[in-house]
């Protein structure tokens, strides 16, 4: 028996290397973790331009509800404040019964905000991860209501809510509005990507009821969502005229209802109107300067997946 050696094979040739161009240049569109845009001079301009658009109301309120009538509407008008601040918040106080009109408000918005949130967030889970008979014929339903204007429904609801003896009582204005097809459908769109079925699973695992998921799960989640329609709708409420206007009668106003008072007379007092357009001015910018930074970093924080 002989031995024969292994037939040697030939060495396998390698393609060269491609040759390198140097360094990648750095893209100055790439982002990195942590990092941010670095605005240019234009950003910075176009952010000046928008905040002095911005603020110029409120200043030519403050500076008009601190002059005499003849002064704000002089052909040339005032750019500075003047001194009759005090007097004319005073006196539009007494006129138009603030007092009362601020605490109806106050009572108004946050009860319209608080029921909506909490049934549009109730709503919006029930749309976005349940399954049920007929959801998408309902949600288109709701979605409907949005392209009916409000002023379509102004009889009935007058009707309806006289019929129930609320004329002339907060709860007419307060009943109407405890949920909105927009929360619903905010809330659902938020929902749907922002809860994951995983954690609804896991959780009727552990023996969680529906209610208990709702608590421990949907709402952390929901939290930066309902943060920003509860200011949306905490604005809309404060704003609203229109219905509060036919609903209310001016022994129990709203703010705004309130504010149309100073206006009604035949030759109103600019100056005394804009006093009590600031009043009603104050209690937003309180809202917003209390609760703005939560509302960013709650948007934010929603914002990052990881």
């Amino acid at each position: 028996m002989t031995l024969t050696s292994p037939t040697p094979t030939a060495p396998v040739k390698r393609a060269p290397a491609p040759k390198s161009a140097g360094p990648a240049r750095p893209s100055r569109f790439r982002m990195g973790a942590g990092q941010q845009l670095k605005g240019g001079p234009f950003a910075y301009l176009a952010l000046a331009v928008v905040g002095f658009g911005s603020l110029l109301p409120l200043y030519w309120t403050l500076v008009a509800a601190s002059r005499t009538q003849d002064e704000v509407l002089a052909s040339t008008p005032p750019f500075l404040p003047g001194g009759k601040l005090v007097e004319n918040l005073q006196t539009a106080w007494e006129q138009a019964n603030l007092g009362k009109a601020i605490v109806n408000s106050i009572i108004v918005s946050s009860s319209i905000t608080a029921a909506t949130l909490f049934f549009c967030t109730l709503a919006g889970y029930a749309f976005a991860k349940m399954r049920f008979r007929g959801r998408g014929w309902l949600m288109t339903a709701v979605i409907a209501t949005l392209t009916i204007p409000p002023q379509l429904s102004v009889v009935p609801l007058f009707m309806m809510m006289s019929g129930l003896g609320w004329g002339g009582q907060l709860e007419s204005v307060i009943f109407p509005t405890l949920v909105s097809a927009f929360g619903v459908f905010f809330m659902r769109q938020y929902l749907i990507e922002a809860l994951p079925y995983e954690l609804i699973e896991a959780a009727k695992i552990d023996g969680a009821n529906n209610f208990r998921i709702v608590v421990s799960v949907v709402l952390p989640v929901a939290r930066p969502a309902m943060m920003v329609l509860g200011m949306l709708t905490f604005v809309q409420a404060w704003n609203d005229f229109f219905w509060p206007y036919l609903a209310l009668n001016q022994q129990n106003p709203t703010l705004q209802v309130a504010l149309g008072q100073l206006s009604a007379s035949y030759t109103p007092d600019q100056s005394i109107v804009m006093a009590g357009a600031l009043i009603s001015t104050l209690p937003l910018l309180v809202v917003f300067v209390v609760f703005g930074k939560k509302i960013v970093g709650g948007i934010m924080s929603g914002a990052v997946k990881g």
